[in-house]
């Protein structure tokens, strides 16, 4: 604005000097005095123009009327009285290091980002009601009061472990609902690193590797009992085949058999001798020689 005025006062000077040049027939004068008027002209059309660079937006404070409107990125023509306060919408990131408590009562080391950024539809808002330090002035506070909220409910060893997760997202999920109606957007809340206490630290390692060996035993177990059932499986398996079997032979089959096998074993060339068993039962023996 400021420039705005002085160039527009500068190009009235230069004009002035340019008529008074020309009717004392100074031609030097004159032309110096028409080159700084045209220039003068120049730098107060270029004030009527503003460039809100990518990744921006502009709010247009005129005499401490806020408009309702924002610039977007690119050139924009403004009232060159107005002042054009540029805000950024790309993503930004505070990293904190905080001792929060656990719902032990502990003290926890916490070492935390938040990833966040302005919506442009409320950077008007966001001038109007807070200021250009809105990040400071409104999430930063709120954003360490989430975090000591949230992790309290959590116990030490959750943080420690897989319990993080949830963590973060819960973080992110609270603070949203503090500053999305604000214009303010919290990407994500990612946990860096946690530091507990030395002894309680050993304490939980030592509880993981025996819930880890609890575990496999309970795996192997498991397993053996699987081994077991297929044993048993097969070995019921085998007994019922032989229980068909055994009710499926019979005395006569049996002797039929028995002529069968002799029958092909006298027609082989081999067969020299062929002795009928003993008894009322025996079977046909054959002896065997070789030629």
């Amino acid at each position: 604005m400021i420039l705005f005025l002085i160039s527009l006062l500068a190009a009235v000077v230069a004009f002035v000097v340019y008529k008074s040049a020309k009717q004392r027939f100074s031609k030097t004068e004159a032309t110096f005095a028409l080159t700084g008027f045209f220039i003068a002209v120049l730098i107060t059309i270029m004030q009527c123009f503003t460039v809100i660079p990518a990744g921006a937006v502009g709010v247009v404070d005129f005499l401490g009327n806020v408009s309702d409107n924002t610039l977007k990125s690119g050139v924009n023509m403004v009232n060159p009285l107005a002042n054009v306060i540029k805000f950024s919408v790309k993503t930004q990131e505070f990293k904190e290091e905080m001792n929060v408590p656990s719902t032990e009562g502990l003290s926890v080391q916490l070492e935390i980002s938040l990833l966040f950024h302005l919506n442009p539809e409320n950077a008007n808002n966001i001038y109007r009601t807070v200021g250009e330090d809105y990040a400071n002035k409104i999430l930063l506070p709120q954003f360490r009061s989430v975090v000591r909220g949230v992790t309290a409910k959590y116990e030490a060893k959750a943080l420690y472990t897989s319990g993080r997760d949830l963590l973060s997202k819960e973080i992110e999920s609270e603070l949203n609902k503090l500053v999305n109606t604000r214009g303010i957007v919290v990407e994500s809340a990612p946990l860096r690193q946690i530091i507990l206490p030395p002894g309680l630290t050993v304490s939980i390692e030592e509880k993981l590797k025996a819930e880890q060996e609890s575990q496999r035993m309970q795996f192997i177990l498991l397993k053996e009992k699987q081994e077991a059932d297929r044993k048993r499986i097969e070995a019921q398996g085998i007994s019922d085949f032989q229980n068909i079997i055994a009710r499926g032979l019979s005395e006569q089959l049996l002797k039929w058999k028995g002529i069968e096998a002799t029958e092909k074993l006298a027609n082989s060339q081999n067969a020299k001798i062929v002795v009928i068993g003993s008894g009322k039962d025996g079977l046909p023996l054959i002896l065997n020689t070789d030629k």
